[in-house]
């Protein structure tokens, strides 16, 4: 089922979150990201083989801290480049002593979300 790319994304599993966050291949990558950026240039820019930059971009996207966009080629060969999803995240523990978790999302332009919900269409074909 696709999801509504409008709607936002769920928090993720605690986790998962701290997993990425904890780990530093991942906060590099998140650190190199200043635009969108393909596996490739990721990893040519952090120096972390290719292979661990995919493992790493998953453990991310899991945690809902980068986003995959379609990039559509004119030649039909689209390219995934990775953003980063958030603004701000805090870890905190409610009255009951339960964790929580609050990521503020940027402010999303209409091309993004048509983007999205490419990317999305994209994943079920």
């Amino acid at each position: 089922m696709v999801r509504d790319p409008f709607e936002e994304a769920e928090a993720p599993a605690l986790g998962d979150l701290l997993d990425a966050l904890s780990d530093p291949d991942c906060r590099e990558l998140i650190e190199a990201i200043d635009d969108p950026m393909t596996a490739n240039e990721l990893s040519e820019a952090t120096d972390i083989p290719q292979s661990t930059t995919y493992r790493k971009l998953d453990t991310l996207s899991e945690a809902t801290l980068v986003e995959e966009l379609t990039e559509i080629r004119k030649d039909g060969r689209h390219t995934t480049r990775y953003a980063v999803a958030f603004e701000n995240v805090e870890v905190g523990i409610d009255d009951d002593r339960s964790f929580t978790i609050e990521i503020t999302r940027p402010t999303r332009t209409a091309d993004e979300r048509l983007a999205d919900m490419w990317s999305e269409v994209q994943k079920e074909v």
